[in-house]
């Protein structure tokens, strides 16, 4: 194990990320947390990312973990396989950002919800064209009735995509056949992940992916997003609990908890990097 980490240490201090107890993570790009790396960026700055890659680029996708991911990412290995490849990781979960904060880590939320809207409502023309991996009937008539879109380019594969590799092929050929902008994947983790490395390996996909689940949901209408004051208290996973009980009680009451053994872990193995880096430091 320790032997792992080492590796992982050198690597960082060579590709300029984040560790716990490096010194210099405040100039560094990602940071390292609970075995994910996300990228150092605001909300703002996320935001302008995405709006300013020009639309004929190479396809480019944004993933936004959260607990549920991170917890999945210990045992399931091609989530972190797919992360790889992202071009944009940013944190989805204010409950992350209160565990960071207690170990002394500053890490920046963009939520996927947020991101979303301030897509739509700040960025996409409404004649201009979108792709929508995902969804349905109903949540492509809301966006449109909300935001006056006259050019959404829709495709709804079929369910249980992951183990359909045919249809995860079918999403990378109607994003390729549709170029646009932007391309919300919104069929779930790792489903939507899956989509978007399948467009990067055709080649000819262009605009930016964004994973970004049950976004669409929320701004549609088809589901309630919690308030803004119960979003301050880093109590969302609580109301999206109470709204639909039936779906999020495992994702949130099993799952979930999870989060902090892998917490206790994380902390178990900065101590042993930063025994490494001592040792280091006194053979030098």
């Amino acid at each position: 194990m320790t032997a792992h980490l080492d590796s992982k240490k050198l690597a960082s201090l060579s590709s300029g990320m984040s560790w716990p107890g490096d010194d210099r993570r405040q100039g560094a790009r990602h940071i390292w947390f609970l075995n994910a790396a996300f990228d150092r960026i605001a909300f703002d700055t996320a935001l302008k990312r995405v709006a300013d890659r020009p639309a004929d680029h190479p396809f480019a996708f944004v993933v936004t973990p959260n607990v549920d991911h991170l917890v999945r990412l210990q045992r399931e290995s091609v989530l972190a396989h797919l992360y790889a490849q992202a071009w944009l990781t940013v944190c989805d979960s204010r409950v992350l950002e209160l565990i960071a904060d207690l170990s002394g880590e500053a890490l920046d939320v963009t939520t996927g919800a947020d991101l979303t809207a301030a897509v739509f409502e700040q960025v996409i023309e409404p004649d201009e064209p979108i792709v929508i991996i995902g969804g349905n009937d109903a949540v492509i008539a809301g966006l449109k009735a909300r935001y006056g879109l006259k050019d959404v380019r829709w495709h709804q594969p079929p369910m249980h995509l992951r183990h359909k590799p045919d249809a995860i092929a079918e999403c990378a050929a109607f994003v390729a056949d549709n170029p646009a902008r932007f391309t919300f994947l919104c069929v779930g983790s790792p489903q939507q992940e899956l989509v978007a490395e399948a467009c990067l390996e055709r080649g000819d996909c262009t605009g930016v992916g964004l994973c970004v689940g049950a976004s669409l949901d929320f701004l549609s209408g088809q589901a309630r997003r919690a308030p803004k004051w119960v979003q301050s208290l880093r109590l969302e996973w609580l109301f999206r609990l109470a709204e639909q009980p039936r779906r999020m009680w495992k994702r949130y009451l099993v799952d979930g908890s999870r989060i902090a053994f892998l917490w206790w872990c994380w902390r178990r193995d900065r101590k042993r990097v930063q025994a490494f880096e001592q040792r280091l430091l006194e053979r030098l």
